[in-house]
């Protein structure tokens, strides 16, 4: 086996479990809607998640670990990609909002980070930003 293939493996393991981290915010509130699973298809492709996969994560408890990461940008995108699924539809309820909460701290944000994180984007957040804009916006 190759350094690559190591590699690899190791992120698409990271990008499976925020894949189920994302559906598991989806389906927080009982049921995926359309919208939901429209973002849902497009992050399975950008993540190259499997259709086997794919089905799994939605029909199982969420058994994938949060893996987190030293970079603070890359942290910041995937609560940028939570944020995308939570607004699907322009709303955040408490238990997506706790949900968020607690991938902030297993993506290595402390408590009080990622309440100020949260908030900042809470604010700021119209559902219709590019990564780059959230990321600039999050940082002031």
């Amino acid at each position: 086996m190759s350094i690559a293939d190591l590699y690899t493996s190791g992120e698409h393991r990271r990008n499976l479990a925020h894949f189920a981290a994302l559906a598991t915010l989806a389906s927080v509130d009982g049921e995926v809607s359309t919208e939901e699973k429209k973002l849902l298809d497009r992050f399975a492709t950008k993540l190259d998640i499997t259709q086997a996969e794919y089905d799994e994560v939605l029909k199982k408890e969420n058994v994938y670990p949060i893996q987190a990461t030293n970079s603070s940008e890359q942290r910041l995108e995937r609560l940028y990609d939570l944020f995308r699924i939570v607004y699907s539809d322009h709303k955040m309820d408490h238990e997506e909002k706790l949900l968020v909460k607690k991938y902030a701290i297993g993506l290595g944000f402390s408590g009080d980070k990622a309440d100020a994180v949260i908030e900042r984007s809470v604010e700021i957040f119209g559902g219709k930003l590019d990564f780059e804009d959230y990321l600039y916006l999050v940082k002031k």
